[in-house]
């Protein structure tokens, strides 16, 4: 500190401690649920951006005396484009558990982030880049995203969300949701619900070893699995037709499509 010719003491002016609100780790009240949100990495200073400052300011928001949420409260983590494994992903939920508050769906724009958070279980919503969100488009057609490769079995209450093709190296089971804006193959079982060309692209494709579905969706156009299944399983591949949803063979539909091209 100084002091100026009365004697006065003041404070040397220092560069501000305080992070702007929208760079901090914050909750959000919607409806039932909390909205845990952390910081986009692009809009983060690199001096704050570390696991261990975020980690820090949630145990923070957590153990604070400013709690306004009930038990058990659902909570639903805005990542964005933050990169976050398993382990990090778990230690969220630890804390919130502690808390008394259940992690159950993980929105992010990071590829690593979603297969991480599926894996664990965790309902998952992969979301456009924040770049891409800011362009504004000539076309009425938003590009896909790369795809989504989940090696793993896609359990009851799990739902997948991605705005690209989405596939799936194991079963799909029933209570298992998968919404993907481009085509849904799944190298299994597929028994859950399969939501394909979720943005109205009715030329997408669902495949699968072994279709057995409780729904199918194509863009609008919804089908339920036949009331008898069939006796004999192959590799099926389901597209819209003016009829509405038709399931076939694969072979099948790869040798129609070969000669609708020659």
């Amino acid at each position: 500190m100084t002091s100026d010719s009365g004697g006065e003491i003041k404070p040397i002016a220092t560069p501000s401690t305080e992070v702007k609100g929208n760079l901090q780790v914050r909750f959000k009240s919607e409806e039932e649920r909390l909205i845990l949100i952390l910081p986009a990495e692009t809009e983060t200073p690199s001096s704050a951006a570390t696991w261990s400052d975020l980690w820090l300011q949630l145990k923070q928001r957590l153990n604070g005396g400013d709690r306004f949420w009930q038990p058990n409260t659902t909570v639903h983590l805005a990542a964005a484009d933050r990169l976050l494994d398993g382990r990090q992903l778990q230690a969220i939920a630890d804390a919130l558990a502690e808390a008394q508050l259940q992690l159950k769906r993980v929105y992010t724009s990071r590829r690593q982030t979603a297969v991480a958070a599926a894996t664990a279980g965790y309902c998952v919503e992969q979301l456009a880049p924040i770049s891409a969100l800011n362009q504004t488009s000539t076309s009425t057609h938003q590009p896909l995203a790369e795809p989504l490769y989940l090696q793993m079995t896609i359990r009851s209450g799990v739902e997948i969300r991605h705005a690209g093709t989405v596939v799936v190296l194991g079963d799909l089971n029933p209570g298992g949701i998968v919404v993907s804006d481009g085509d849904i193959l799944v190298w299994g079982r597929l028994r859950g619900i399969a939501h394909a060309g979720a943005s109205g692209n009715s030329k997408c494709l669902i495949m699968a070893l072994q279709m057995e579905p409780t729904q199918l969706r194509i863009a609008d156009f919804v089908a339920r699995a036949p009331t008898n299944p069939p006796t004999q399983f192959y590799p099926e591949v389901a597209y819209v037709t003016p009829e509405g949803i038709r399931i076939t063979k694969a072979a099948d539909f790869s040798k129609s499509q070969f000669l609708s091209q020659s």
